[in-house]
């Protein structure tokens, strides 16, 4: 990892551990190259009380290239979040922005979960689980057509 990356992982970590959004806090973060963040459901959210793991791994491109980010352990039931940790969710892929950080990501997977009122997983999960297998999330093609939820 260059230089440049390094002190922007550094600073952003740093920031984290500072000054945490709401209902967020890293777990893990000895490593550069792969963070482990806690993600606690907000307060009158169908999620509230529940607790979940986001595993950010980092490219050399970073922050260029976005970070691979899934659930790990149990993920969240909702609908665009797949049973194998997968997160449908535009800015980690095709909107992906160098002005993002993993504590703006976290804050948008944290807003996605908030508004979310039914837990239901995708309706093409099982299908879509049993084709990636073990791929990156980044390896996959998206197609985003829902942002209701």
């Amino acid at each position: 990892m260059t230089s440049r990356y390094a002190k922007r992982l550094q600073k952003e970590l740093l920031d984290l551990k500072t000054n945490p959004p709401p209902c967020i806090s890293i777990t893990e973060g000895d490593n550069l190259d792969k963070w482990v963040i806690a993600v606690d459901g907000t307060e009158g959210s169908i999620y509230q009380g529940e607790h979940f793991k986001l595993q950010f791994k980092f490219s050399s491109g970073y922050p260029l290239d976005s970070p691979e980010v899934i659930f790990i352990g149990t993920p969240p039931i909702h609908p665009h979040i797949y049973s194998n940790g997968h997160i449908c969710l535009s800015i980690l892929y095709d909107n992906w922005s160098p002005a993002l950080t993993v504590s703006s990501v976290c804050l948008s997977i944290l807003s996605m979960l908030s508004g979310c009122t039914e837990k239901i997983r995708p309706t093409d999960d099982s299908k879509y689980v049993s084709r990636v297998l073990n791929k990156s999330p980044k390896e996959v093609r998206w197609m985003f057509h829902d942002d209701t939820v």
